[in-house]
């Protein structure tokens, strides 16, 4: 049976110490303060990010990685040995160049590039981290790259992911509604659940009035896709740990729990999502 190795990029904000214990290989992103440029989980956390953020005047970008990045990560891992195969997941190509950029790296690999899967998560933040992280654990298991590939197809269907901005200004910075929506938003207390569609793609699913009905609406769509069935459940937050324990009561309250955890939006996420921002993944246990 020939090794099968994960790839991924550092916007599946996988925490590095799990990274790490199963052998996942990280792929950065970029995030420029203006003339400052910091590597996305590698030179800049998200701690020190949410601080930089909130006093910044501005608005902080993002870059993907090159198709060399790729090209660099998939050699090492192909001297190290021939045989390998990799896997290489990625945020929602709707949403980046990313994995354009692990396709193109693939065909420069020429023959060595038949060893190599891509796949376009159509997800973002630990909508996909999990999936690479369910991924990992198959590849410990000896699964065979078909049965990985079905591990991370089924549960990208079957995962319940809402989330929730603490404010409009991120999104109206980036450019995503107006000036006018967002002073409005934040007159009336306005809280958007959003999600992705099929497509990959954030989406606008309602608007709730006000934090705690948004979070209680938010548990109330995870039901509505997974029915009684036990569920885990990850909770990520941006620099809002507070918000995510309360968050977490209402879970444990309202649904049929086997397990729930936090996680924390990462750098790249976080720029265009902004502070505050709660997010809710739910599997079936």
């Amino acid at each position: 049976m020939s090794k099968i190795r994960i790839v991924t990029d550092s916007t599946a904000d996988i925490p590095a110490e799990i990274r790490e214990k199963l052998g996942i290989s990280m792929v950065p992103l970029k995030v420029h303060f203006d003339k400052e440029t910091y590597i996305d989980s590698v030179t800049i956390q998200a701690d020190e990010f949410y601080k930089k953020l909130a006093a910044f005047s501005g608005l902080p970008t993002t870059s993907q990685p090159s198709p060399v990045d790729f090209v660099d990560i998939y050699k090492d891992i192909l001297k190290d040995d021939p045989d390998t195969h990799i896997i290489s997941i990625h945020l929602s190509a709707a949403m980046s160049g990313t994995y354009q950029s692990a396709v193109l790296a693939k065909s420069l690999l020429e023959e060595q590039g038949e060893q190599v899967t891509v796949v376009d998560s159509k997800s973002a933040s630990y909508g996909f981290g999990w999936l690479v992280v369910l991924a990992a654990e198959a590849v410990n298991e000896g699964k065979s790259k078909e049965e990985i590939l079905d591990i991370i197809y089924k549960n990208r269907e079957e995962m319940a992911l809402y989330f929730l901005v603490d404010t409009l200004e991120y999104l109206q910075k980036g450019g995503r509604i107006g000036k006018a929506a967002a002073f409005l938003g934040t007159l009336l207390n306005i809280k958007p659940i959003l999600s992705i569609d099929d497509e990959g793609e954030v989406t606008s699913v309602e608007k709730a009035r006000g934090q705690k009905k948004a979070m209680n609406r938010l548990i109330e769509l995870t039901r509505a896709k997974h029915g009684d069935k036990e569920v885990n459940v990850i909770i990520a937050h941006a620099a809002s740990l507070g918000t995510a324990e309360e968050l977490k009561e209402l879970v444990q309250a309202q649904l049929k729990v086997k397990s729930v955890s936090f996680t924390t939006v990462g750098p790249v996420i976080g720029t265009h999502a902004g502070p505050g921002t709660i997010a809710i993944f739910a599997l079936p246990g």
